[in-house]
């Protein structure tokens, strides 16, 4: 089946591209669509399926994890484990929002996000249609759409080019918002610590927990 597209701007469309997309997902499928910061190629978190699928259609290993994101603040302490108190005021400061928390992941799940070692990176996107499609989905894998290597897509369009028919659904809302990614924190641990710097910088995390410490990023 060809993919399917989608563009917000057309208000009419709205539930339709929700509905679809939603229930693409639920199957097993590929959806790209808009967030806060880039645009997503998401599935089912707890599709082996679907999170396969995301590691096929960029070319990517398993070595490189797939962040989770999710409705409410309040799911961190459901997928997560033994969530420290730090990452609670981070998660209640910032979600919805740019920042990534990487917590335990709670022994329960059986997600298959790739070598994650025991954790799982979580986010709150705040866009509406983000928000609306993981309230009908649950809990979503998402990575940027695009390939492995290649920037990130501006559009729906541009995400097709690189993604083509792997892609069950693309749903499309303009450009993507802020160029930066968003800022990941590692939770797992005693104190904090910065992963990533994106769109909160680490000022403003140190303004929640102070003690947050710098750590370079993994190549």
């Amino acid at each position: 089946m060809s993919a399917q597209f989608f563009d917000l701007g057309d208000t009419s469309t709205k539930a339709t591209a929700l509905s679809t997309a939603a229930n693409a997902a639920r199957g097993g499928g590929l959806v790209v669509f808009p967030t806060d910061t880039v645009y997503g190629l998401g599935a089912d978190a707890f599709s082996n399926i679907g999170t396969s699928g995301i590691r096929d259609a960029k070319g990517r290993g398993r070595d490189l994890p797939i962040p989770v994101l999710i409705s409410e603040p309040a799911l961190i302490s459901t997928l997560g484990f033994e969530v420290s108190d730090s990452a609670t005021k981070l998660c209640e400061k910032f979600w919805p929002g740019g920042l990534t928390l990487i917590v335990r992941a709670a022994p329960s799940l059986g997600w298959d996000l790739g070598e994650s070692s025991g954790t799982v990176a979580l986010r709150v996107p705040n866009d509406e249609f983000a928000l609306e499609l993981l309230r009908n989905v649950g809990p979503m894998a998402v990575s940027s759409a695009n390939t492995h290597g290649r920037p990130p897509a501006n559009s729906a369009a541009e995400a097709y080019e690189m993604l083509g028919e792997t892609v069950s659904v693309y749903v499309n809302d303009g450009a993507a918002r802020p160029s930066a990614p968003s800022t990941i924190v590692d939770a797992t641990g005693p104190i904090p610590a910065l992963v990533r710097v994106g769109a909160i910088s680490i000022d403003s995390i140190r303004s929640v927990v102070a003690e947050t410490a710098l750590r370079r990023a993994k190549a």
